[in-house]
């Protein structure tokens, strides 16, 4: 069974940073595509960043592009996604996510979710 645990969230202050981890309880975890959505108060969820199961292909929305970057380490099942410039909009509850195929994850679909951890950006 796999299993998403996630670490890393908090609160901070506008142009602040956090990083948040993502680690795949699972040996199949290298075979993952990764990535994370979050969901603002009242809103949908949406897609932030992707990484395909070798690292080699990502994505980041241009809602956050520029501020975020995500990465994997070399052993595969630890998905990070760091946060930098962090704006009050940035608010939401962050979610990981992995599915075997990233047309899946890219469309909210994942096989796989994390229980959420929640980002707070206020002065």
């Amino acid at each position: 069974d796999v299993r998403l645990v996630e670490s890393g969230g908090g609160s901070v202050q506008p142009g602040g940073s956090l990083t948040l981890s993502c680690t795949v309880s699972e040996s199949h975890g290298t075979q993952l595509n990764l990535g994370w959505f979050r969901r603002p108060p009242g809103k949908q969820r949406e897609g932030v960043a992707f990484i395909s199961w070798n690292g080699g292909d990502t994505y980041i929305s241009g809602l956050v592009r520029g501020r975020f970057t995500i990465s994997r380490d070399s052993a595969g099942n630890t998905v990070r996604l760091q946060m930098n410039n962090l704006k009050p909009e940035d608010t939401a509850t962050y979610y990981c996510a992995a599915d075997v195929h990233e047309y899946n994850l890219r469309l909210g679909a994942a096989s796989h979710w994390g229980q959420g951890t929640q980002v707070t950006v206020s002065s």
